[in-house]
């Protein structure tokens, strides 16, 4: 059974959707889903990415997943909706990426983000009592201001991680650096001006996508099987059922975007990001 299934597998494409903000639950449910990737033998892999970003460690974890695992599978990344900051990280991990001309992408940068809350707890009257064993063991404590010494240490680490983020593009996508800093300044642009700079490849559908991967695996697109691998449910879904949710997003479509913000905080507890926030 097990080796018939296999060699189904060989016949057919995969497809990995990566929606939403790229957090720990993303990471482990696409990094399961590389893995049997390559148990299986699927020849091809459409990578399907319409996410705003999401945490540093998280989005090169995906990324060198893919990186390796172009070795062994043709892999093809298609553009939805949004693309933008984690989500341009991680398809640097993929030889061939493609976009619809109308795609938001770009958003390359790094920021470290925290909430200052000092008047409104002075105001109510509440104040903490902090030990520590060194003087930035609470940098970015939401009840303070930072100090000049602790903006320039994260300043220094947002510089770091920048360098490393624009080297990863410049290397993936065969440019100078100093082209990809050109544009690589926190911007958005769309599918068609990403082809113009050189960060995706072609323009099309997902439709497009998959046929271009299935040619590249040297299978027929007319007949070649799609498998994709479902995604678990949202925390914000865990609590809200699709038919309730769907609803409240149809009155107020701007819950769409609080309800995925709302998964993304609950995920991510203000660790550094690589974000776009639509």
């Amino acid at each position: 059974m097990v080796r018939f299934f296999k060699r189904g597998a060989r016949k057919q494409i995969a497809r990995i959707e990566v929606k939403g903000a790229i957090a720990g639950a993303t990471r482990n449910r696409v990094l399961e889903n590389l893995k049997t990737v390559e148990e299986r033998g699927f020849p091809a892999l459409l990578l399907r990415i319409d996410s705003p970003g999401g945490t540093v460690v998280d989005s090169h974890e995906i990324y060198s997943a893919l990186k390796k695992l172009q070795e062994k599978v043709k892999i093809v990344a298609s553009f939805g909706n949004l693309s933008a900051s984690g989500g341009v990280y991680i398809s640097m991990g993929v030889p061939y990426i493609m976009a619809n001309p109308g795609t938001i992408t770009g958003s390359i940068g790094v920021i470290i983000r925290g909430n200052n809350l000092e008047r409104l707890l002075d105001r109510v009257g509440v104040s903490f009592k902090v030990i520590k064993s060194g003087p930035y063991k609470d940098i970015l404590s939401f009840d303070r201001q930072l100090t000049e010494t602790e903006q320039t240490i994260l300043q220094d680490l947002v510089d770091v991680t920048y360098s490393q983020f624009v080297h990863t593009v410049a290397e993936a996508r065969n440019l100078d650096v100093e082209t990809v800093r050109s544009f690589a300044d926190g911007r958005i642009f769309s599918g068609e001006q990403a082809v113009s700079l050189g960060v995706v490849d072609r323009l099309g559908t997902e439709e497009d996508a998959r046929r271009w991967v299935a040619e590249l695996a040297g299978l027929d697109p007319e007949k070649a099987r799609t498998h994709t691998f479902e995604e678990r449910k949202s925390l914000v879904s865990r609590f809200t059922s699709n038919e309730q949710l769907n609803q409240a997003i149809q009155a107020v479509p701007a819950l769409a975007t609080g309800a995925e913000w709302l998964d993304f905080e609950l995920s991510t507890q203000g660790l550094p990001l690589w974000l776009y926030r639509p």
